[in-house]
């Protein structure tokens, strides 16, 4: 049993190697409009104890999904069609609301893509990260002020005070961030879910935001799930990177591995998109590198590889049927038939 900082029991295996566990969980979106949108088509995913995991993929792949499934907060037209979630080696899917209302913000919580909008425009910045200390510690007014400073040193406002009573249309989009992440990390969550945090950053002030989540990570043995469409975002950071394309995994391997040796085909082209050509002069027209072909329609999978319509190596075998997960080399799956039938 573990305590909650407002003194409530919860059933929590704090022994567990893993912050999460993710198995075979399949997401369906419905609508009256449209056709059934399959946003993650059995994921399976661990991340453990102070590890650093990224979700490496285009836009509509699932990586968001599956951070909101990680919180239980998805849109009321998505339903789990299967699949177990273990926060702590605890059972996500069969808690109530109230349940999960201990759970996020104390053992999970979420960093926001746009602060912007996740910021209350009407509170200041002391407050909002005020609210969740109030919501899960038993403290009074003082108390909380004083965790809030700490919090906001720590995110690297130093003196704090300015900060403590500004609105966020005060601040620059990095403290903002900043602002976000105090919040996310107030009660020391198991994991900490950064979805596409620094996608309305500029180059260096991104570079700030990923030095200052290591920096948490090594203080606090924090584990994180960084989601992010840029490769070069995992550079130096992830410990491991797994690749999704259409609701599945296609590939997974340490963060060294996957950026310096691509296996499946669709990672190889994510990682040339990094590499823009060079141009040698100012009259020579380059093309920018793309992937080839039409995004994937999710309310319509091929029968066969998902990838298969834009791979420039797809095989006859690949439109007949999905292909299984291979291990071309040591704790390397790939799904892909150029390394196994």
């Amino acid at each position: 049993m573990g305590k909650n900082l407002n003194g409530r029991l919860l059933p929590v295996d704090s022994s567990t190697k893993y912050s999460a566990q993710v198995r075979e969980l399949a997401i369906t979106y419905f609508s009256k409009d449209s056709d059934p949108v399959r946003a993650l088509d059995g994921i399976s995913i661990d991340i453990g104890a102070g590890e650093i995991v990224g979700i490496l993929g285009e836009s509509g792949c699932g990586k968001s999904t599956l951070a909101g499934a990680l919180l239980r907060l998805l849109a009321p037209n998505a339903k789990c069609k299967g699949g177990t979630i273990l926060i702590r080696g605890r059972e996500l899917l069969k808690l109530s609301e109230k349940e999960l209302r201990f759970i996020r913000g104390r053992l999970i919580s979420r960093i926001p893509q746009d602060p912007a909008l996740a910021l209350n425009p009407v509170m200041t910045a002391g407050s909002q990260i005020g609210e969740v200390l109030r919501a899960h510690w038993a403290s009074n007014a003082q108390q909380r002020r004083t965790r809030v400073m700490e919090l906001l040193q720590e995110v690297s406002f130093d003196p704090p005070e300015q900060i403590y009573s500004a609105y966020p249309h005060q601040l620059s989009g990095g403290q903002r961030q900043r602002i976000a992440i105090a919040q996310a990390i107030a009660c020391r969550p198991a994991l900490l879910i950064a979805d596409e945090p620094t996608s309305k950053l500029d180059a260096a002030l991104q570079g700030e935001i990923i030095a200052l989540l290591s920096q948490i990570r090594q203080q606090h043995g924090t584990a994180i799930l960084l989601i992010s469409h840029d490769p070069a975002l995992f550079a130096g950071f992830a410990d491991r990177i797994t690749v999704m394309y259409a609701g599945r995994i296609v590939e997974a391997g340490s963060s060294a591995e996957i950026l310096g040796r691509p296996l499946h085909p669709y990672t190889q082209a994510l990682i040339r998109l990094m590499m823009p050509p060079v141009v040698a002069g100012s009259r020579v027209r380059t093309r920018l590198p793309a992937i080839e072909g039409e995004p994937f329609d999710p309310t319509c999978f091929p029968v066969g590889c998902r990838f298969a319509p834009r791979c420039v190596e797809r095989m006859d075998v690949c439109s007949r049927r999905y292909p299984g997960e291979f291990l071309p080399e040591p704790s390397r799956p790939v799904n892909c038939f150029k390394y196994g039938e």
